[in-house]
This record gives structure tokens, C-alpha cells and sequence, in this order.
């Protein structure tokens, strides 16, 4: 049994996407920073399935915290395979001339600092250098990263854009040892996040903007998340799918 590891997976797409690897065979390793009682619920869904699931505890944006994510993920499951690089954070939206540098700090330590982490990480254990057996990195960035999400959070879409060019460098760097790192782009997909940049209905104000005019589903963007974890996107690295319903 292959054993993943997803960040921020105790909700939103984190969340769809342990469902959807645990279905699928994968021993998942469920991390989550601060809702335990969400990140047991859906181990707890995994097991009722007859799937192999824990959760851990560990803010990625600590490197103390990610060594621990990782030696833990040995220890209870096993060698690893896959890392999807989930968890991340979303603040009010506001222009950039009411931001102030802490905001900053946070988000680029929670969204990229966190990521380089977890991908160094994964690539010791991973890495045919370090005697690993090769596996496949998933990022989730965002469409944001295309747009810039100018007027609501600048900030966070900056993030991501530096998490698509790390997908590129770090897919170039560690091809021939044996690691595939791609990424996601998902975009207006209804989740919580939302809540947290102060509109949670922002998917329904904006779904007439979008060529398929509605919004999409976690569900959705793990279908993409697990192809490319497979070795159905074997022949796939340093690539993006977007998840956007054509926008």
C-alpha cells in the first residue's frame, strides 16, 4: 500500500481529496494545524471504508513542526509516496495599501515557506540519491496566480505565483532522481476558505462570470490532484492543470 501525505486535510479539498486516495487504495496521511475533530472525522470515514488513515497534527509554516509531520508519517505508515502540498491560508480581502507586514508574513509562510518545507521533506525520503524509490509531489496553487486577484488579495494570489514557479524549478531539479512535481490551479470551487476572506458566498457572485457558469467541487479538483499523484501522469512533470470551469 502506497502512503501519502496531504497538508490542510481536514477540510475543502485537503478533505475530498484523503476521501478520494483512501477509496483509491493509498494509505493517507491526514495533517491538519488547529481542528483535530475535523482531520478524526474523516480518518474516521476512511476507516469505516476499510481504508488506512491517520491523523497529525503539525503547522507547516514551523519547521520543527513539518520534521515532526514527516517522521511521524514513517513511523505510523510507512515509506512514503506522494505529497500533496494542500494546507494554506486565506485572509479579508482588502487592497495592498491596508495591509500590513504581518498579514504578509503570515501568508508567505503558511503558503510558500510551508510548501518548500514539506517538499524538502518529502523529496529526502523520495529521491533515488537518497536510496528512495522515487514518487509525485502535488501542489495546490490557484488561478489567482494567473490574475493577480487584484482589490481582494494580492497577497495571497503572489503566493501561489511563487508556488507555480517552485513547481517548475523543483520539477526540473529532481526529474532524473525519480520524482514527478506538478500542480493544481484550482479556482472559485465552493469551500470554507472563502469564509475566511470574509465572503463565503463569493463562488455564487461570481459563477456568471464563468464560462460554465457555476462554481466547481472539491471533489473536482481531487479527481485532478489524484491523477496526477498516479502513475496515469507518468510521463507528466512540471506541468499545471487548471480547474476553473474555462475562466
Amino acid at each position: 500500500m502506497k502512503t501519502i501525505l496531504i497538508t490542510g486535510a481536514s477540510r475543502g479539498i485537503g478533505a475530498a481529496t484523503a476521501l478520494l486516495a483512501a477509496s483509491e487504495g493509498y494509505a493517507v496521511a491526514v495533517n491538519y494545524r488547529s481542528d483535530k475533530a475535523a482531520a478524526d472525522t474523516i480518518v474516521s470515514r476512511i476507516i469505516e471504508e476499510g481504508g488506512t488513515a491517520v491523523a497529525i497534527q503539525a503547522d507547516i509554516s514551523r519547521e520543527n513542526d513539518v520534521i515532526k509531520l514527516f517522521a511521524e508519517t514513517d513511523k505510523r505508515l510507512g515509506s512514503l509516496y506522494g505529497l500533496v502540498n494542500n494546507a494554506g491560508i486565506l485572509e479579508t480581502q482588502m487592497r495592498l495599501e491596508t495591509m500590513d507586514s504581518e498579514r504578509l508574513h503570515r501568508m508567505f509562510a503558511a503558503n510558500v515557506i510551508g510548501q518548500f518545507l514539506c517538499a524538502r521533506e518529502a523529496v529526502k525520503r523520495l529521491s533515488a540519491n537518497n536510496g528512495g524509490n522515487g514518487g509525485a509531489i502535488v501542489n495546490v496553487s490557484s488561478l489567482a496566480a494567473r490574475t493577480g486577484a487584484p482589490n481582494e488579495y494580492i497577497d495571497y494570489a503572489a503566493s501561489k505565483g511563487a508556488l507555480d514557479t517552485f513547481t517548475i524549478g523543483l520539477s526540473k531539479e529532481v526529474a532524473a532522481e525519480g520524482i514527478r512535481v506538478n500542480a493544481v490551479r484550482p479556482a472559485f470551487i465552493y469551500t470554507a476558505i472563502h469564509a475566511d476572506g470574509g465572503e463565503p458566498n463569493r463562488v455564487d457572485r461570481l459563477k456568471e462570470s464563468i464560462p460554465m457558469r457555476r462554481g466547481g467541487l472539491a471533489e473536482e479538483v481531487a479527481e485532478a490532484i489524484m491523477w496526477l499523484i498516479s502513475e496515469k501522469s507518468s510521463y507528466s512533470t512540471g506541468t499545471f492543470i487548471d480547474i476553473s470551469g474555462g475562466k
